[in-house]
Protein backbone atom coordinates (compact mmCIF):
# COMPACT_ATOMS: atom_id res chain seq x y z
CA UNK A 1 0.00 0.00 0.00
CA UNK A 2 1.24 3.56 -0.60
CA UNK A 3 2.86 5.12 2.46
CA UNK A 4 0.61 7.86 3.81
CA UNK A 5 3.41 10.42 3.73
CA UNK A 6 3.62 10.05 -0.05
CA UNK A 7 -0.08 10.92 -0.28
CA UNK A 8 0.17 13.82 2.17
CA UNK A 9 3.57 15.54 2.20
CA UNK A 10 2.73 17.26 5.51
CA UNK A 11 2.99 13.88 7.22
CA UNK A 12 6.40 13.07 8.62
CA UNK A 13 8.02 10.01 6.98
CA UNK A 14 9.94 9.37 10.20
CA UNK A 15 7.03 8.93 12.64
CA UNK A 16 3.75 6.97 12.74
CA UNK A 17 1.00 9.06 11.13
CA UNK A 18 -1.44 10.35 13.77
CA UNK A 19 -4.78 11.72 12.58
CA UNK A 20 -7.51 13.40 14.59
CA UNK A 21 -11.08 12.35 13.83
CA UNK A 22 -13.28 15.08 12.30
CA UNK A 23 -15.50 15.18 15.38
CA UNK A 24 -18.68 17.19 14.87
CA UNK A 25 -18.53 20.67 16.44
CA UNK A 26 -15.24 19.77 18.16
CA UNK A 27 -12.58 19.41 15.43
CA UNK A 28 -11.91 23.03 14.51
CA UNK A 29 -9.29 24.50 12.17
CA UNK A 30 -7.15 25.28 15.22
CA UNK A 31 -7.16 21.64 16.35
CA UNK A 32 -6.54 20.31 12.84
CA UNK A 33 -3.65 22.64 12.14
CA UNK A 34 -2.08 21.89 15.53
CA UNK A 35 -2.15 18.16 14.73
CA UNK A 36 -0.58 18.78 11.32
CA UNK A 37 2.12 20.99 12.83
CA UNK A 38 3.09 18.13 15.12
CA UNK A 39 3.75 15.88 12.12
CA UNK A 40 0.29 14.31 11.89
CA UNK A 41 -2.68 15.16 9.72
CA UNK A 42 -5.50 17.23 11.13
CA UNK A 43 -9.12 17.05 10.05
CA UNK A 44 -11.86 19.65 10.42
CA UNK A 45 -15.46 18.66 11.09
CA UNK A 46 -17.65 19.43 8.09
CA UNK A 47 -20.50 17.21 9.23
CA UNK A 48 -23.96 17.36 7.67
CA UNK A 49 -24.81 21.03 8.17
CA UNK A 50 -22.56 23.03 5.86
CA UNK A 51 -24.10 26.44 6.52
CA UNK A 52 -20.85 27.58 8.19
CA UNK A 53 -18.47 25.66 5.92
CA UNK A 54 -17.28 28.68 3.93
CA UNK A 55 -16.45 30.52 7.15
CA UNK A 56 -14.68 27.46 8.57
CA UNK A 57 -12.54 26.94 5.48
CA UNK A 58 -11.73 30.64 5.32
CA UNK A 59 -10.63 30.49 8.97
CA UNK A 60 -8.42 27.51 8.17
CA UNK A 61 -6.87 29.32 5.21
CA UNK A 62 -6.19 32.38 7.36
CA UNK A 63 -4.55 30.30 10.08
CA UNK A 64 -2.31 28.65 7.50
CA UNK A 65 -1.46 31.96 5.84
CA UNK A 66 -0.63 33.63 9.15
CA UNK A 67 1.50 30.79 10.44
CA UNK A 68 4.67 31.81 12.19
CA UNK A 69 7.52 31.76 9.60
CA UNK A 70 9.90 30.50 12.28
CA UNK A 71 7.83 27.32 12.67
CA UNK A 72 6.84 26.33 9.12
CA UNK A 73 4.21 23.68 8.51
CA UNK A 74 5.99 20.45 7.55
CA UNK A 75 5.80 19.69 3.83
CA UNK A 76 3.67 22.74 3.00
CA UNK A 77 4.50 25.69 0.78
CA UNK A 78 2.10 28.45 -0.14
CA UNK A 79 4.45 29.36 -2.99
CA UNK A 80 3.62 26.06 -4.69
CA UNK A 81 -0.14 26.56 -4.33
CA UNK A 82 -0.27 23.45 -2.17
CA UNK A 83 -3.66 22.38 -0.80
CA UNK A 84 -4.41 23.43 2.75
CA UNK A 85 -2.39 21.12 5.03
CA UNK A 86 -5.46 19.61 6.64
CA UNK A 87 -8.54 17.62 5.70
CA UNK A 88 -12.27 17.95 6.22
CA UNK A 89 -14.82 15.28 7.05
CA UNK A 90 -18.40 15.10 5.81
CA UNK A 91 -21.46 13.07 6.76
CA UNK A 92 -22.77 12.09 3.35
CA UNK A 93 -26.33 11.46 4.50
CA UNK A 94 -26.85 15.16 5.16
CA UNK A 95 -24.17 17.26 3.43
CA UNK A 96 -24.98 18.84 0.05
CA UNK A 97 -22.23 17.97 -2.43
CA UNK A 98 -23.08 20.64 -4.98
CA UNK A 99 -22.94 23.40 -2.38
CA UNK A 100 -19.61 22.07 -1.12
CA UNK A 101 -17.76 21.82 -4.45
CA UNK A 102 -17.24 25.56 -5.09
CA UNK A 103 -15.91 25.97 -1.55
CA UNK A 104 -13.41 23.17 -2.09
CA UNK A 105 -12.24 24.89 -5.27
CA UNK A 106 -11.69 28.11 -3.35
CA UNK A 107 -10.02 26.58 -0.29
CA UNK A 108 -8.75 23.19 -1.41
CA UNK A 109 -8.02 20.77 1.46
CA UNK A 110 -5.43 18.02 1.24
CA UNK A 111 -8.09 15.39 1.98
CA UNK A 112 -11.84 14.87 2.17
CA UNK A 113 -13.13 12.20 4.55
CA UNK A 114 -16.47 10.67 3.55
CA UNK A 115 -18.70 8.76 5.95
CA UNK A 116 -22.24 7.39 6.32
CA UNK A 117 -23.68 7.60 2.79
CA UNK A 118 -27.48 7.45 2.56
CA UNK A 119 -29.60 4.55 1.45
CA UNK A 120 -30.62 3.08 -0.95
CA UNK A 121 -27.33 3.29 -2.90
CA UNK A 122 -24.56 4.16 -0.43
CA UNK A 123 -21.61 3.07 -2.58
CA UNK A 124 -22.94 4.93 -5.60
CA UNK A 125 -23.23 8.03 -3.44
CA UNK A 126 -19.58 7.67 -2.35
CA UNK A 127 -18.46 7.14 -5.95
CA UNK A 128 -20.23 10.32 -7.04
CA UNK A 129 -18.65 12.32 -4.23
CA UNK A 130 -15.18 10.97 -4.98
CA UNK A 131 -15.48 11.70 -8.68
CA UNK A 132 -16.85 15.22 -8.20
CA UNK A 133 -14.38 16.22 -5.49
CA UNK A 134 -11.43 15.02 -7.53
CA UNK A 135 -12.66 16.93 -10.57
CA UNK A 136 -13.33 20.11 -8.59
CA UNK A 137 -9.86 20.12 -7.01
CA UNK A 138 -7.90 18.91 -10.05
CA UNK A 139 -7.05 15.69 -8.20
CA UNK A 140 -5.22 17.63 -5.50
CA UNK A 141 -7.57 16.42 -2.75
CA UNK A 142 -7.18 12.84 -1.56
CA UNK A 143 -10.29 10.78 -0.87
CA UNK A 144 -10.64 9.11 2.51
CA UNK A 145 -13.62 6.81 3.14
CA UNK A 146 -14.58 5.38 6.51
CA UNK A 147 -15.76 1.78 6.59
CA UNK A 148 -16.66 -0.62 9.39
CA UNK A 149 -16.70 -4.14 7.99
CA UNK A 150 -14.91 -6.28 5.39
CA UNK A 151 -17.77 -6.34 2.87
CA UNK A 152 -18.06 -2.56 2.97
CA UNK A 153 -14.29 -2.20 2.53
CA UNK A 154 -14.25 -4.44 -0.53
CA UNK A 155 -17.21 -2.78 -2.21
CA UNK A 156 -15.85 0.72 -1.63
CA UNK A 157 -12.35 -0.27 -2.72
CA UNK A 158 -13.52 -1.88 -5.95
CA UNK A 159 -16.12 0.70 -6.98
CA UNK A 160 -14.74 3.97 -5.59
CA UNK A 161 -10.95 3.41 -5.38
CA UNK A 162 -10.31 5.85 -2.54
CA UNK A 163 -6.80 6.85 -1.60
CA UNK A 164 -7.34 5.85 2.03
CA UNK A 165 -9.74 3.56 3.88
CA UNK A 166 -10.42 4.49 7.49
CA UNK A 167 -11.01 1.09 9.09
CA UNK A 168 -13.19 1.83 12.11
CA UNK A 169 -13.55 -0.84 14.76
CA UNK A 170 -16.46 -1.30 17.14
CA UNK A 171 -14.61 0.27 20.10
CA UNK A 172 -14.84 3.70 18.47
CA UNK A 173 -16.73 6.53 20.09
CA UNK A 174 -19.42 8.38 18.19
CA UNK A 175 -21.08 6.86 15.15
CA UNK A 176 -20.21 3.68 13.30
CA UNK A 177 -21.78 0.49 12.07
CA UNK A 178 -24.05 -1.05 14.68
CA UNK A 179 -22.51 -4.46 13.94
CA UNK A 180 -18.76 -4.84 13.55
CA UNK A 181 -15.47 -6.08 14.96
CA UNK A 182 -12.67 -4.35 16.83
CA UNK A 183 -9.59 -3.21 14.95
CA UNK A 184 -7.66 -6.17 16.36
CA UNK A 185 -9.35 -8.44 13.81
CA UNK A 186 -10.89 -5.96 11.38
CA UNK A 187 -7.67 -4.30 10.17
CA UNK A 188 -5.82 -7.52 9.25
CA UNK A 189 -8.94 -9.08 7.73
CA UNK A 190 -9.57 -6.03 5.55
CA UNK A 191 -5.92 -6.01 4.50
CA UNK A 192 -6.00 -9.70 3.58
CA UNK A 193 -9.32 -9.36 1.75
CA UNK A 194 -8.00 -6.48 -0.36
CA UNK A 195 -4.89 -8.50 -1.21
CA UNK A 196 -7.01 -11.44 -2.40
CA UNK A 197 -8.90 -9.07 -4.71
CA UNK A 198 -5.66 -7.74 -6.17
CA UNK A 199 -6.09 -4.39 -4.43
CA UNK A 200 -3.31 -4.81 -1.90
CA UNK A 201 -0.82 -1.97 -2.06
CA UNK A 202 -3.22 0.38 -3.84
CA UNK A 203 -5.16 1.83 -0.92
CA UNK A 204 -3.67 2.96 2.39
CA UNK A 205 -5.35 1.75 5.59
CA UNK A 206 -5.64 3.74 8.80
CA UNK A 207 -7.08 2.25 11.99
CA UNK A 208 -9.71 3.92 14.16
CA UNK A 209 -11.52 2.81 17.27
CA UNK A 210 -10.32 2.47 20.86
CA UNK A 211 -6.82 3.86 20.23
CA UNK A 212 -5.79 6.59 22.65
CA UNK A 213 -2.08 6.08 23.38
CA UNK A 214 1.20 4.85 21.95
CA UNK A 215 0.48 1.24 22.84
CA UNK A 216 -2.63 1.34 20.66
CA UNK A 217 -0.70 3.05 17.88
CA UNK A 218 1.99 0.36 17.96
CA UNK A 219 -0.63 -2.39 17.92
CA UNK A 220 -2.42 -0.86 14.92
CA UNK A 221 0.82 -0.61 12.96
CA UNK A 222 1.62 -4.25 13.76
CA UNK A 223 -1.85 -5.20 12.50
CA UNK A 224 -1.09 -3.65 9.12
CA UNK A 225 -2.39 -0.08 9.39
CA UNK A 226 -0.42 2.78 7.83
CA UNK A 227 -1.63 5.29 10.39
CA UNK A 228 -3.97 5.79 13.32
CA UNK A 229 -7.04 7.94 13.93
CA UNK A 230 -7.77 9.13 17.45
CA UNK A 231 -11.00 10.80 18.49
CA UNK A 232 -11.58 10.23 22.19
CA UNK A 233 -8.02 11.26 23.11
CA UNK A 234 -8.52 14.63 21.42
CA UNK A 235 -11.63 15.31 23.51
CA UNK A 236 -9.22 16.15 26.33
CA UNK A 237 -7.21 18.55 24.20
CA UNK A 238 -6.74 22.26 24.81
CA UNK A 239 -7.02 22.93 21.06
CA UNK A 240 -10.45 21.27 20.75
CA UNK A 241 -13.72 23.18 20.92
CA UNK A 242 -15.52 21.30 23.68
CA UNK A 243 -17.57 22.28 26.70
CA UNK A 244 -16.06 21.94 30.15
CA UNK A 245 -18.80 19.53 31.21
CA UNK A 246 -18.11 17.21 28.29
CA UNK A 247 -14.36 17.30 28.87
CA UNK A 248 -14.70 16.73 32.62
CA UNK A 249 -16.89 13.71 31.94
CA UNK A 250 -14.24 12.26 29.62
CA UNK A 251 -11.64 12.65 32.38
CA UNK A 252 -13.98 11.19 35.03
CA UNK A 253 -15.09 7.99 33.32
CA UNK A 254 -13.10 4.77 33.37
CA UNK A 255 -13.63 1.12 32.37
CA UNK A 256 -14.85 2.15 28.94
CA UNK A 257 -16.10 -1.26 27.89
CA UNK A 258 -18.61 -1.13 30.76
CA UNK A 259 -19.30 2.61 31.06
CA UNK A 260 -20.00 3.21 27.36
CA UNK A 261 -22.62 1.65 25.12
CA UNK A 262 -23.64 1.57 21.47
CA UNK A 263 -27.16 2.93 21.07
CA UNK A 264 -29.39 5.23 19.05
CA UNK A 265 -30.96 6.88 22.10
CA UNK A 266 -28.52 9.80 22.01
CA UNK A 267 -29.61 10.61 18.47
CA UNK A 268 -33.26 10.35 19.52
CA UNK A 269 -33.02 12.77 22.44
CA UNK A 270 -30.98 15.26 20.43
CA UNK A 271 -33.27 15.09 17.39
CA UNK A 272 -30.69 13.65 14.97
CA UNK A 273 -32.89 11.00 13.40
CA UNK A 274 -31.63 11.00 9.81
CA UNK A 275 -28.76 8.59 10.26
CA UNK A 276 -29.09 5.50 8.03
CA UNK A 277 -30.44 2.57 10.02
CA UNK A 278 -27.19 0.57 9.96
CA UNK A 279 -25.46 3.09 12.27
CA UNK A 280 -25.57 3.80 15.96
CA UNK A 281 -23.28 5.71 18.32
CA UNK A 282 -21.09 4.82 21.28
CA UNK A 283 -21.33 7.13 24.26
CA UNK A 284 -21.06 7.17 28.04
CA UNK A 285 -24.09 5.63 29.76
CA UNK A 286 -26.22 8.38 31.28
CA UNK A 287 -29.76 9.00 32.52
CA UNK A 288 -31.16 9.25 28.99
CA UNK A 289 -29.96 5.72 28.28
CA UNK A 290 -31.07 4.41 31.67
CA UNK A 291 -34.55 5.89 31.14
CA UNK A 292 -34.80 4.14 27.80
CA UNK A 293 -33.96 0.89 29.58
CA UNK A 294 -36.66 1.63 32.15
CA UNK A 295 -39.26 2.09 29.42
CA UNK A 296 -39.50 5.89 29.35
CA UNK A 297 -40.93 6.96 25.98
CA UNK A 298 -38.98 8.88 23.35
CA UNK A 299 -41.00 12.06 23.68
CA UNK A 300 -40.57 12.23 27.44
CA UNK A 301 -36.88 11.37 27.20
CA UNK A 302 -36.40 14.13 24.64
CA UNK A 303 -38.22 16.61 26.90
CA UNK A 304 -36.00 15.73 29.85
CA UNK A 305 -32.91 16.14 27.67
CA UNK A 306 -33.99 19.63 26.63
CA UNK A 307 -34.46 20.56 30.28
CA UNK A 308 -30.98 19.26 31.05
CA UNK A 309 -29.49 21.46 28.34
CA UNK A 310 -30.43 24.52 30.41
CA UNK A 311 -27.98 23.41 33.11
CA UNK A 312 -24.95 23.96 30.88
CA UNK A 313 -21.87 22.13 32.11
CA UNK A 314 -23.82 20.71 35.05
CA UNK A 315 -25.84 18.63 32.56
CA UNK A 316 -22.95 16.15 32.37
CA UNK A 317 -21.89 13.79 35.12
CA UNK A 318 -22.93 10.51 36.77
CA UNK A 319 -26.61 11.54 36.91
CA UNK A 320 -26.51 13.82 33.86
CA UNK A 321 -28.27 13.54 30.52
CA UNK A 322 -25.98 15.43 28.17
CA UNK A 323 -24.42 13.17 25.54
CA UNK A 324 -20.76 12.17 25.90
CA UNK A 325 -19.74 10.38 22.72
CA UNK A 326 -16.54 8.49 23.49
CA UNK A 327 -14.84 5.18 22.75
CA UNK A 328 -13.91 2.30 25.02
CA UNK A 329 -10.45 3.80 25.51
CA UNK A 330 -11.92 6.64 27.58
CA UNK A 331 -10.48 5.22 30.81
CA UNK A 332 -6.96 5.81 29.48
CA UNK A 333 -7.56 9.55 29.06
CA UNK A 334 -6.46 11.19 32.29
CA UNK A 335 -5.31 14.72 31.52
CA UNK A 336 -5.76 17.63 29.16
CA UNK A 337 -2.87 18.29 26.80
CA UNK A 338 -2.28 20.33 23.67
CA UNK A 339 -2.61 18.62 20.30
CA UNK A 340 1.13 18.82 19.80
CA UNK A 341 1.80 17.20 23.17
CA UNK A 342 -0.67 14.42 22.38
CA UNK A 343 0.80 13.64 18.97
CA UNK A 344 4.41 13.78 20.11
CA UNK A 345 3.65 11.76 23.25
CA UNK A 346 1.88 8.87 21.52
CA UNK A 347 4.55 8.75 18.81
CA UNK A 348 7.33 8.53 21.40
CA UNK A 349 5.46 5.86 23.34
CA UNK A 350 4.72 3.86 20.17
CA UNK A 351 8.39 3.91 19.21
CA UNK A 352 9.33 2.56 22.62
CA UNK A 353 6.77 -0.24 22.37
CA UNK A 354 7.86 -1.20 18.86
CA UNK A 355 11.49 -1.22 19.91
CA UNK A 356 10.58 -3.61 22.69
CA UNK A 357 8.76 -5.85 20.22
CA UNK A 358 11.76 -5.91 17.90
CA UNK A 359 13.90 -7.28 20.75
CA UNK A 360 11.81 -10.46 20.88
Amino acid sequence: MPPLHTLHPTLSPTQPPIINAPMLAIATPQLALSVTRAGGLGFIAGGFDISNLEQTLAEAATLVKNSNPSTPIPGYSSDNDDPLPLGIGFLNWGANLHQILPLLRKHTPTAVWLFAPPDPSPTENLATWAREVRAATNNRTRIWIQIGCVAEALEVAERVRPDVLVVQGSDAGGHGLARGASVISLVPEVKDALARKGLGGQIALVAAGGIVDGRGVAAALCLGAEGVVMGTRFLACSDAKISKGYRDEVLRVDDGGVSTVRTTVYDVVRGYNEWPGRYDGRGVINESYRDMQRGVGEEENRRLYKEEMRKGDAGWGPQGRMTTYAGTGIGLVREVKSAGEIVRGVVEEARGVLEGVRRW
